[in-house]
């Protein structure tokens, strides 16, 4: 009995070492809603920070953080920029790998003083793009997300999505404001391992 021990142990030393390393090349299990990989639609838009054009297919190489917000927004927007910042803080050092972009959902007043003052407010400066523009430049990028804008006297209804985009330039997660807070560092950490 004691001639089998031996190559047993070696079996199972195998077995575990195949399923170590299949585990490390799993793909990352991602929070939120799976969309599937696909590339992520294209644009340029202004930084209403900086006054210079950002396309999103050059921040290839970064893991992107994409969402849609409006500088006078009382709920929803002053949250996710929040969120956002937390998980700079939460990310470290990996922080300089993920590129946190805003696009605007209020041509009309997210002028670069206002998106300079909500960015200011909300602690955001590093790797962050608030995008702004007129309707006619922002109305294509919100279709090609499914964003829904609609104007009211003060406020903007829109959607809270935050589309997580991978190291190539694929969608890979969709995130809303209450998935933020358990969910949105923990996917960042998997996207940047992946």
């Amino acid at each position: 009995m004691a001639h089998i021990v031996g190559p047993m142990r070696c079996a199972l030393r195998c077995v575990w070492v195949v399923t170590l390393v299949l585990s490390a090349c799993a793909p990352a299990t991602l929070a939120g809603t799976d969309l599937g990989a696909t590339a992520a639609p294209d644009f340029t838009l202004t930084d209403g920070m900086t006054g210079r054009a950002v396309t999103l297919s050059t921040q290839h190489g970064q893991v992107v953080a994409l969402t849609f917000l409006y500088t006078n927004c009382p709920d929803v927007c002053p949250l996710t920029a929040s969120r956002f910042r937390s998980a700079q803080t939460e990310l470290q050092a990996d922080a300089g790998r993920v590129t946190f972009i805003a696009v605007s959902v209020d041509p009309d007043r997210d002028t670069p003083q206002a998106v300079q003052t909500f960015s200011a407010t909300h602690g955001l400066a590093s790797n962050w793009f608030y995008l702004v523009g007129g309707r006619a430049q922002l109305s294509p990028v919100w279709a090609a997300y499914g964003i829904g804008v609609q104007a009211g006297s003060g406020t903007v209804t829109h959607n809270d999505a935050v589309y997580l985009i991978d190291k190539s330039g694929r969608e890979r997660v969709l995130l809303h404001s209450e998935d933020l807070a358990a969910d949105l560092a923990n996917d960042l950490r998997a996207l940047l391992r992946g």
